[in-house]
């Protein structure tokens, strides 16, 4: 969690491959080391402040593993952001992510209406 407080896409690179599947909801699952690194700069905009504090993790293979994870933060400047988080992760040979799939306990945050401009 310290390379992704740190928000240094040269380090979160490092993490995937080209054939890494990164899936953070609302969107769609997404493919490749190029997109995935451009994902993580689109959250690190969406976020003025955001954090991570791993609570436990469960070992479900030698390869996968599910991290519980506390988040909290600030959506643009002023929206207060705080969630709970299941991420599975699966490591390739190389000890790279091979596919990361994340599950909030609220989803209301991403799903709110914005108010529209008159």
């Amino acid at each position: 969690m310290t390379d992704l407080e740190k928000r240094d896409l040269d380090v979160i690179k490092r993490w995937f491959s080209d054939s890494s599947v990164l899936w953070v909801p609302p969107t769609e699952p997404i493919e490749g080391q190029r997109r995935i690194v451009a994902m993580f700069r689109l959250i690190f905009r969406m976020y003025t402040e955001i954090h991570w504090k791993v609570t436990d993790i469960y070992a479900v293979s030698a390869q996968r593993f599910i991290y519980a994870t506390e988040s909290w933060g600030v959506i643009g400047k002023q929206t207060p952001y705080k969630n709970h988080v299941l991420t599975i992760i699966e490591f390739d040979a190389s000890g790279r992510i091979a596919y990361l799939s994340d599950y909030f306990k609220n989803t209301a945050i991403f799903n709110a209406e914005r108010p529209l401009s008159t």
